[in-house]
């Protein structure tokens, strides 16, 4: 049986520029090609579960814009259950990304129907008791979120938390949190340890959840909890074209890795840690974000490549 994955988050509508460099306060570059591509980080991870193997539903809005159609359509090409996604008056999220020569970018969000998204009903609470895991994020009210998790909790799906965008998170929500996926820059701004040191942001972060994944970009991941368990693993060595929408290639992964090897702990972690590197490298292989996010052959071909056969 398939692992069942459902996603409370955002659907924006991307509109992505190459250029050479990206632009410092106040200058002016000329990009090259432009592209619209549906993205949202909620979306996006809902599509890297989808193509990662789970039966996926996704709850969020969009607008009653042309985007909004487009949002949708790119869902239901994915294979993504779309009865919790609702259509609101007014525009559809979206997001302004940059992308240099060397593959890094900045992002700027103007949340729209996203913030629309303040509470869930009676559908979203059935369609969460019945997954496996719930994967969250930080681009929709913190209401639906922490609602969310609780309904969660409450019904034994586990829940994983990417805390992005970073910001401090109130107790009630981290209560419900069963793995937190954070960044290096993510994990500071949550823990409020401002230290590039891997080792530190993970203690802090375990004083707050019983589990947390850290991405490590090119470097790989590393993970601990609360019984003293620190693992790191290497992240495949690619030739990297985008980076846009890695990091949600790697948690959609992650929370699929998950659901099928039955939790996150000291045994599973190495596998399930990575086969997400694998995700999140292949998609960095690629430009664009939803358009970028790897199949589960894909992921399984990196993954040996780089690390072997499971044993």
């Amino acid at each position: 049986m398939s692992a069942r994955v459902v996603v409370v988050g955002s659907a924006n509508l991307d509109l992505v520029v190459t250029t050479p460099q990206l632009p410092k306060p106040g200058e002016t570059v000329l990009g090259d090609d432009f592209r619209t591509v549906p993205g949202g980080k909620g979306a996006n991870q809902a599509v890297a579960a989808a193509r990662a193997g789970a039966d996926c539903d996704f709850v969020g809005a969009v607008g009653a814009d042309d985007f909004g159609g487009l949002l949708r359509d790119n869902l239901v090409a994915a294979g993504i259950d779309v009865r919790g996604l609702r259509t609101v008056d007014g525009p559809s999220g979206v997001a302004l990304i940059a992308v240099d020569g060397a593959a890094e970018n900045f992002i700027v969000v103007a949340p729209g129907a996203n913030a629309a998204l303040t509470a869930l009903d009676d559908a979203d609470r059935t369609a969460v008791a019945a997954a496996d895991v719930l994967l969250l994020q930080l681009e929709v009210p913190p209401s639906a979120v922490t609602q969310a998790a609780g309904w969660a909790r409450d019904g034994g799906t586990t829940v994983v938390l990417n805390a992005a965008p970073a910001r401090p998170l109130p107790e009630e929500l981290l209560d419900r949190v069963d793995v937190l996926v954070v960044n290096e820059h993510e994990a500071a701004v949550v823990a409020g340890v401002f230290t590039d040191e891997p080792a530190a942001l993970l203690d802090a972060l375990v004083a707050l959840v019983p589990r947390a994944v850290l991405t490590l970009g090119a470097r790989g991941a590393a993970y601990a909890d609360r019984h003293g368990t620190r693992i790191e693993v290497p992240a495949p060595k690619v030739d990297a074209v985008d980076t846009t929408a890695a990091g949600d290639a790697f948690t959609g992964a992650l929370a699929v890795a998950l659901a099928e090897r039955g939790g996150l702990c000291a045994d599973t972690a190495p596998a399930v840690l990575r086969w997400a590197c694998a995700a999140g490298a292949a998609c960095a292989q690629r430009p664009g974000a939803s358009t970028a996010l790897p199949e589960r052959l894909t992921i399984d071909a990196l993954y040996v490549a780089t690390y072997g056969a499971d044993e």
